[in-house]
Formats: C-alpha cells, sequence, structure tokens
C-alpha cells in the first residue's frame, strides 16, 4: 500500500482564477496491531515503515523490552487496512495477556482506551542523563530535517521524528500522519539497528505532549527537541525522567524548558 496518492484538485486563487489539477495526499489507513491471534489495538496511520511501527510501538507501549523479544512481523493488506502481526516470544505474549489493554485510536492516539488513570503509560525512570547537546547541534539538524522529508514535502500532511547525531547530523527520520506513529516507527528503527540512546538525540516536528516524552523516555534519549512547543504536562514529565526538552525550535532561537539553559 503506497504512503500517498494522487487526488484531482482545482487550485483557485484570490484574483478569481481556477485550475483543475492533481496533488499528492498522505494515506491514512487503519492498522489493527495483533500479538499472536490476540488484536491489540487499530491505530490510523501511514502504510510504510510498519515494521519499525510494530517495534516502536510494542517498546513504547511496554509489550517489549528489547527488539530479540519479538520472532517475527507480518503485514497483511485487506480492503478494511492492514493487520500488522507480531510474534512474541512465549514469556512476553503471557505477560501480554496478564495486562491486555484493548484500544481504538484516532490518529495516532497514545492514550486512547485507556479505562483508569493508573493505567497511563510510564516509562521507567532513566539512570543516568546523557550528554549535553550543543545549539549547533540542534540548529544542524533543523537545516538537514527538511531533506528527512519526502512524504510530508509531497502532501505537506505529515508529521516526522528523527534522530540526529551528537552533532546535529540526522541519521535517520520516520514520517507518518500521527505524530506518536512517526515517533514510534523512528524508535523501531533504532532498537532494529541497536542504536545507543546516548549518542544522539530526538527531533519531532509536533508538540510535545505527555506520551510523546514517554516515548522518548521508553528509548532512553536523553534530549528531546521540537519545533513546536511542550505541554504543562510534557514539561513535567521530561523533568521527572532527566530529559532536557527543547521547544520552539527555529534555526535562529530556542526554548529551553528542562535541563540545560545553555
Amino acid at each position: 500500500m503506497p504512503p500517498t496518492e494522487r487526488h484531482p484538485v482545482t487550485l483557485h486563487t484570490f484574483g478569481g482564477d481556477s485550475q483543475a489539477t492533481s496533488r499528492a495526499v498522505a494515506v491514512e489507513t487503519p492498522i489493527n496491531l495483533i500479538y499472536g491471534t490476540v488484536p491489540y489495538a487499530v491505530m490510523m496511520a501511514t502504510p510504510a515503515d510498519l515494521e519499525d511501527f510494530a517495534r516502536g510501538f510494542s517498546l513504547t507501549e511496554g509489550v517489549i523490552t528489547a527488539a530479540s523479544e519479538i520472532r517475527g512481523i507480518a503485514a497483511e493488506t485487506t480492503a478494511e487496512g492492514v493487520h500488522l502481526v507480531v510474534d512474541l516470544v512465549p514469556a512476553r505474549f503471557h505477560g501480554l495477556l496478564a495486562r491486555r489493554r484493548a484500544m481504538a485510536g484516532r490518529t495516532s492516539c497514545g492514550v486512547c482506551g485507556i479505562e483508569d488513570l493508573a493505567a497511563l503509560p510510564r516509562a521507567p525512570l532513566r539512570t543516568a542523563s546523557g550528554p549535553a547537546v550543543a545549539p549547533a547541534a540542534i540548529r544542524r539538524a533543523l537545516e538537514e530535517l527538511p531533506a528527512h522529508q519526502p512524504l510530508n514535502a509531497a502532501t505537506r500532511a505529515v508529521h516526522a521524528a528523527a534522530w540526529a547525531a551528537a552533532d546535529g547530523g540526522i541519521v535517520m527520520a520516520r514520517e507518518d500522519v500521527g505524530r506518536h506513529n512517526a515517533l514510534d516507527k523512528l524508535i523501531g528503527a533504532l532498537l532494529e539497528a541497536g542504536t545507543d540512546p546516548a549518542t544522539g538525540f530526538m527531533l519531532i516536528t509536533s508538540r510535545v505532549s505527555y506520551e510523546m516524552v514517554e516515548k522518548t523516555a521508553s528509548f532512553g534519549a536523553g534530549t528531546l527537541v521540537a519545533i513546536s512547543a511542550p505541554t504543562s504536562l510534557g514539561i513535567a514529565q521530561a523533568a521527572r525522567h532527566g530529559i532536557t526538552l527543547i521547544g520552539i525550535a527555529r534555526p535562529d532561537a530556542m526554548t529551553s524548558f528542562t535541563g540545560p539553559a545553555d
């Protein structure tokens, strides 16, 4: 299933002219995550990098603690969407059955289906702080990011999450119509690559909410940079995890919400 579709549109100018044309539109489709034979969640997502999505989602949901706990991933496209079947090692599958959570998600919904506040996902607290990230590195990452957003360049409708090395060079990025999905896909790719969380920092195009910080903490990254602003709970969770949170990041300025101000 391709991540974009071309749709006929009519372009109107404020001068009164109109022109029939077409443009790329981001595909949004239901992704049914199934562990073994047990349906777990339905997420609205872009049907690309689905194995990365399965790995990252499984880690940030607390279903697994390491990529090695997934034995295989299979995707099956149907008329209704995509079945993404994840084969867990037996111990993890039995643990999942003990804490099964039903969740029907909107686009990249982070905590839909939670029935009790105690069930909110919480990553283990980080035990060590990562190296400080220089402002010059953040600026470099911001400058390089557009080149890693081909889907957004075509559609202007998707979020991105990127992993940057300590010097700001972007190592990899993932895109999706959902901001949570983009970050899960990136984390899944980082897990598969065996990336050390101490070697770089996260860069996201969206706002920083509770869930985005928790996902970052699940991976173990020490710095999260966002082009948009954080919420109050996002700031509180970043402080709780010892994560340096940079928001409203632009090539000429950035705002430190937690962590070193320099």
